[in-house]
């Protein structure tokens, strides 16, 4: 992974990266975003952080990046071909982020503040946002705009990610990966560990995409952990802002990258084991089957196990929990709590005795007054109706009072928080 540092974002009449400034010209981009043609106008700003700039609805969060060798390219099955990735050199634009934003599609849509307390509870204040407000077609369906907006995004990344390509990084970084009997091989002392994520698929609009496939139609499969940095794993769901994890996070996900430090220091990081939420119970009980089995197959000592979502999902963690702990694998859990507003609910829908090592992302429900700033990016029209607001939420003077789980990537499961294995 090469790390390509953007220290600001400027218009300008051609695209280019230059002395670490990115320039963007709005025409280019804007024409790429509307090859989707049930988009029908699109505008961009730039939000930088500690700017009193809100940014909603969000819908998306995405890192450009470019593959420069190695089979595939960025987000197979979506843009690129559909091709194995995870292998050669990618680039990565680090310190930005392309943010699509828009009419709200349903109700589950997010916040970034670039200031203020709500910027302490998404890792998004920090970065330099291109944030493209997509207006869709007249008479469209929802879930088709998602899709359009989604796919904008997407192609927009991977073109500022191709300004990159014939660049020098600023920092590389290597990535190991062993097949099964080169770890063993190599680390016959070290514990063998991996990652399960479970990936939210309960519908329309709760879905995530691998290799461009809708994860409720996959069965659990290993990935080796380096596919996800060229883009096999997107994000497509509307879930709660804070319980959604957006492409970005996909495409940085701290797991795999604590895990990636520890590798051949005190841990042997074997695979990533992907899994999906089921909405039926008979699919939620095959895919933990399968989970567990492919953890008892590959001889792992612990795993930590990541939920996307609150709720119905609770069921499958605690099912992948006590079944990957029956099979005798220990087990760490990562998840956020819906405590209620005082804090005093039972925070998970589920529970089980074997779930006694988990990592908490915080309570969602918590509530935090957001001041008014100076300019917002998108609209505040439906500020009211998002998951964690309520019909009081704008107040007179223009601030907010709403739960934490408004704001993108507050509370996400894989909580950009250092991990240890245990």
């Amino acid at each position: 992974m090469g790390h390509i540092y953007i220290k600001d974002i400027q218009f300008g009449p051609e695209s280019k990266i230059e002395d670490g400034v990115l320039y963007v010209s709005e025409e280019a981009v804007k024409a790429v975003a509307l090859e989707e043609e049930k988009i029908k106008s699109v505008s961009l700003d730039i939000a930088r952080p500690g700017e009193s700039v809100r940014i909603t609805p969000v819908k998306d969060v995405i890192e450009p990046r470019v593959k420069v060798e190695g089979r595939g390219g960025i987000f197979p099955g979506v843009v690129a071909k559909t091709d194995t990735v995870g292998e050669g050199k990618t680039y990565a634009l680090k310190g930005m982020a392309v943010v699509t934003a828009g009419k709200i599609v349903g109700f589950q849509e997010g916040i970034i503040d670039m200031t203020g307390p709500g910027a302490d509870y998404t890792p998004f204040s920090k970065t330099l946002n291109l944030v493209m407000v997509c207006e869709p077609v007249e008479g469209i369906e929802p879930h088709d705009y998602e899709k359009a907006v989604r796919l904008a995004g997407f192609k927009v990344a991977v073109y500022i990610g191709e300004l990159a390509r014939e660049l020098t990084p600023d920092e590389t970084k290597v990535y190991e990966t062993c097949t099964i009997k080169e770890g063993l091989e190599k680390y016959p002392d070290l514990p063998r560990v991996a990652y399960v994520q479970m990936l939210q698929s309960q519908g329309l609009l709760h879905d995530t995409y691998v290799y461009g496939v809708d994860a409720k139609k996959i069965v659990p499969t290993i990935l080796s952990p380096t596919e996800i940095m060229d883009g096999a794993i997107v994000s497509g769901n509307c879930v709660s802002a804070c319980d959604k994890n957006p492409t970005y996070v996909h495409l940085n996900n701290p797991v795999v990258h604590d895990l990636f430090e520890q590798h051949g220091k005190t841990l042997n990081f074997v695979c990533q084991i992907i899994t999906n939420e089921n909405v039926y119970l008979a699919d939620k009980l095959r895919s933990s089957d399968w989970t567990a089995k492919l953890c008892k197959m590959l001889d792992l000592d612990g795993v930590i196990v990541s939920q996307e979502g609150f709720g119905n999902p609770d069921t499958d963690l605690i099912l992948n929990c006590k079944k990957i702990e029956a099979e005798g694998v220990k087990t760490v859990i990562i998840t956020d709590e819906y405590a209620g507003r005082d804090g005093k609910s039972q925070s998970l829908a589920d529970a089980d005795p074997a779930a006694d090592a988990v990592i908490t992302g915080g309570n969602a429900n918590q509530l935090i007054i957001l001041p008014k700033l100076d300019k917002v990016i998108g609209t505040l029209d439906y500020v009211n109706k998002i998951a964690g607001a309520s019909e009081e939420t704008l107040h007179e003077d223009g601030s907010l009072e709403v739960e934490l789980q408004v704001l993108t990537g507050a509370t996400n499961e894989t909580g950009f928080n250092k991990l240890s294995a245990r």
